[in-house]
This record gives C-alpha cells, structure tokens and sequence, in this order.
C-alpha cells in the first residue's frame, strides 16, 4: 500500500463522495475508484461501502482508517517542518485549540504573525471540549495544539502562559463592586456552566472547590462554548467561573475567586517544535507573559 492510497481513502471518508474527493485531489473520479480498489486488495478486504448517496466505511474500514488518517497527517506535517526548518517563507501552519483560546488568546497573536510572517498561512482548528482537542492531536491534525495543559501527554509540553480564572455577574450585581468573592458566598446563586470548566484530577475544578465551600452548584443553563456561557452569564441568568481573556469587549463584571486561581496555557505537540512551529510558540509565550503581567496588575 502506498501513501498516495491512504490519502485517497481519507479524502473519500472526508468528503463523504468519490465525486468531491476527486475534486479536492485534483485527479479523475475513474483513477480515485482504482486507487481504492487496489488498496483494499492488498489490505485483503473492503474498506468503503458504496451507498447510493455517498460512502461509508465498513468495518475494516474504520479498524483501518484511524491508522490511514494519522499517516496522512504526519506526512503532512513532516513536509511542513522540512520547509520551515529548511527556511521557507510560504506554507501553511497547522493550529488547533478550543474555542475559548481561539477567541480569546489568538486573535492578537494571529494578527503579530500576519505582520511577520505573511506568507505563512495560519489553520486553525477549533474543538469544543479539551478532551476533543488531545484526541484530535493525537490523531495529527495540526502541528501545534494550544489549551490548558492536556494529561498524559507524551510529546514535548510548552507553558506559554496563565489564564485567571474570574466568576462573571452583570455590572448591577451587588457581586460587581467586590475586589474577590467566596465561593461559599455563592451557594443560594445558579450557575451557568460550560464544557470548558477546568478539570482537576479528573474532575470539574467548580464541582470539587463548591463541595468543599459545603455546597453543590445549582446548574441555570449548561453550554457547550466559553463565548455563549458568557453572554448568558452577562445577561443575568447565573453566575459563570470562566477565564479573564475571554471577557475582553464584553460589558460584564469579572470579579476574581477568594482564593485566587489560575491555570497554565500550554503549546503541545507530537515532535519538538521546529521552524515556523517553534516561532509561533515563542510568539505564544511572549504574548501570555505580556498578558500575566498585565493580569497581576488587574
């Protein structure tokens, strides 16, 4: 089997359609068919079931896929770094990160690489959940993942910087005017929460902090993106634990925890950052340690 051939296979599960993946390749529909139907005789099987609208993967096609994606992506990867390594002033950047850092970390970021480097292009990758984000990075789909610091991780592990973490109320909550507050001040108060809460030992930082306070967090709304729950947040409808960046333009008051918490930024990836990558990282890591000096001073 070639590598050619996997990539194939993935542009085919990805675009759902022989048609459209033929598209995407730039090659004849007739010439993808044989491409499949040769590598599923040497993988001994099927691996894709023809439907009459669209594809599926049989079941040795989805033992296979997984192995055939990460391939692909890797390859990828690899001409990237050898073109940023090798000095390269053009390409693409892989990036992938939860939605609360992309819109609350990155957009500075982006905009300092777009002046520096114009002609490497930025990917980003955006997940919902954390976990979501390690599984995705663990399958290759960027060369740099940036979150909170992902558990178990057997790549290299960069801490750029730290979000702190902040309860957010409307301006004309009497919490607003207060310099901190007491989670167990907060027990009678509903709660928006957020799939990106802070996980501690496996489990919610909120739910483990609200516990110990003597109290189980009474849920308003429950959300899946950091940019929702905050809106919710400022229109009264509970009090949200999120972090500081994410509030930036937002008519809102954030009001930190007694005690204060905080969290590491990480840059994570499967091989040690090179080139483009390396830069990007170091970016991150200037502009998060701009960004917790300024948060000390707050």
């Amino acid at each position: 089997m070639s590598l050619r051939q996997m990539e194939y296979l993935v542009a085919v599960v990805e675009q759902e359609s022989f048609t459209r993946a033929a598209e995407a390749l730039h090659v004849t529909q007739s010439a993808l068919s044989h491409q499949i139907k040769a590598l599923e005789r040497t993988v001994g099987g099927p691996l894709l079931e023809r439907m009459t609208r669209g594809v599926r993967l049989t079941a040795m096609g989805r033992a296979y896929f997984p192995h055939a994606q990460l391939a692909v992506r890797s390859a990828r990867q690899a001409r990237r770094a050898a073109l940023a390594a090798g000095g390269g002033e053009s390409g693409e950047l892989h990036i992938a990160t939860v939605h609360a850092q992309a819109v609350g970390v990155l957009p500075e970021v982006c905009a300092r690489w777009a002046r520096a480097r114009p002609g490497v292009r930025l990917v980003l990758h955006e997940y919902a959940t954390t976990e979501e984000l390690d599984d995705q990075m663990a399958r290759g789909v960027a060369d740099l993942a940036l979150g909170p610091r992902p558990k178990d991780w057997p790549g290299p592990v960069t801490v750029v910087g730290q979000e702190r973490m902040v309860l957010v109320v409307p301006h004309g909550d009497p919490l607003a005017a207060r310099e901190s507050v007491r989670l167990a001040e907060l027990a009678d108060r509903p709660w928006v929460r957020c799939g990106l809460e802070p996980v501690v030992d496996g489990r919610r930082w909120l739910d483990r902090e609200c516990e110990r306070a003597g109290f189980t967090p009474r849920t308003a709304v429950r959300t899946q993106h950091s940019s929702t729950a905050v809106r919710m947040a400022s229109a009264g409808v509970g009090v949200l634990l999120t972090a500081a960046h994410e509030l930036r333009g937002l008519d809102c008051a954030a009001v930190p925890t007694d005690p204060p918490w905080h969290r590491d930024i990480t840059v994570f990836s499967r091989v040690e950052p090179t080139g483009a990558a390396a830069e990007f990282t170091e970016l991150l890591r200037t502009v998060g340690g701009a960004e917790g000096q300024r948060d000390a001073m707050n």
